[in-house]
């Protein structure tokens, strides 16, 4: 009996060509590969004949109530290792297994950098007046350069360390917090451990490197943007709930804040007339920081030893390999 793989959010369209599907083909797998995002209703319908479900990162949640409309469904494979979009206890309520794919590289660490240095010198403005037209007229927003500047990073653990390490290379000033961040740590980076007043107050740029939990969201909020610079800006490449959106974009409006460059945000995709897209002074990208061909050349492989793992223990009743299993 052919194996039905639903593919949720393929956005960049890659699935189909990128992952070797053909290692699986005794299993004669019927890839229903979607490009754009399901509302509830079109999920459930797409899951009822769902035997494996494939889920990019945390483009859509999968709840207990959308399980319990997938009836068939014995395999969820992820891409990363960590999904706060599923409910794992379902899961093994359900008898239903999950699987993960390898880290992350360098990309979203790049990214974070990429947006650093638009803000800085003000690249998305300027390109857009060059484009109608003018030539260096953007009044009053002299470009920053980053060597002496203070960088804040929130959050020392593998991508906040790469940041950082560039920043130093940057000759910036760099300093951390995060709340179980020890003064050796930072030290092992070549940074000083500050308080978190102290960061904010102090910093040119803050960015964000933590994960999301329920002592993360909302690190930023009103009285932490109160706390930075007018002339301080926000990085955030890493999960959108650790800011509060609405008093980032009030904080925008008035000037609170010099600018915002944000790569997630509490809703994805973010719908037409979020007040985000019309916030000023801000550089905003669709959660790319993963997307990049090296990222999927590993996920979209090990999707694939995933699925011939988890079909090779249930066809020979031994227990499940525990590689990769959330």
């Amino acid at each position: 009996m052919p194996l039905r793989v639903l593919v949720l959010d393929d956005y960049q369209d890659v699935a189909k060509t990128m992952a070797p599907w053909g290692q699986l083909s005794d299993l004669e797998p019927q890839l229903d590969v979607r490009t754009t995002h399901l509302d509830d209703a079109a999920l459930r319908g797409a899951l009822a004949d769902a035997d494996v479900l494939v889920a990019m990162r945390e483009r859509t949640p999968v709840p207990r109530d959308v399980l319990a409309a997938a009836p068939r469904l014995k395999l969820l494979v992820t891409t990363g290792m960590r999904n706060a979009s599923i409910d794992l206890e379902a899961c093994r309520d359900r008898g239903i297994e999950v699987r993960g794919t390898a880290g992350l590289r360098t990309s979203t660490a790049e990214l974070t950098w990429g947006l650093i240095i638009a803000l800085a010198r003000d690249m998305c403005g300027e390109e857009q007046a060059l484009r109608a037209g003018r030539w260096q007229s953007r009044s009053g927003r002299l470009g920053l350069e980053l060597g002496g500047a203070r960088l804040g990073v929130i959050g020392l653990g593998r991508l906040g360390e790469k940041v950082a390490r560039v920043g130093l290379a940057f000759d910036m000033d760099v300093v951390a917090w995060s709340t179980n961040l020890t003064a050796e740590r930072a030290a092992e980076v070549g940074v000083r451990a500050v308080s978190k007043e102290e960061l904010l107050t102090s910093s040119d740029f803050v960015s964000l490197h933590l994960v999301l939990s329920a002592r993360s969201k909302g690190v930023i909020g009103a009285a932490e943007l109160a706390m930075m610079k007018p002339t301080s800006y926000l990085v955030n490449t890493s999960r959108g709930p650790l800011i509060d959106q609405d008093a980032l974009v009030s904080a925008l409006r008035r000037g609170q804040i010099a600018g915002a460059g944000l790569d997630v945000y509490d809703e994805e995709p973010l719908r037409p007339g979020h007040p985000l897209l019309g916030a000023p002074n801000t550089v905003l990208t669709p959660h790319i920081g993963y997307v990049t061909r090296a990222t999927y050349e590993v996920w979209w492989r090990h999707v694939v030893e995933d699925i011939r793992a988890w079909a090779d223990t249930t066809r020979t009743g031994a227990a499940p390999s525990p590689l990769r299993v959330l």
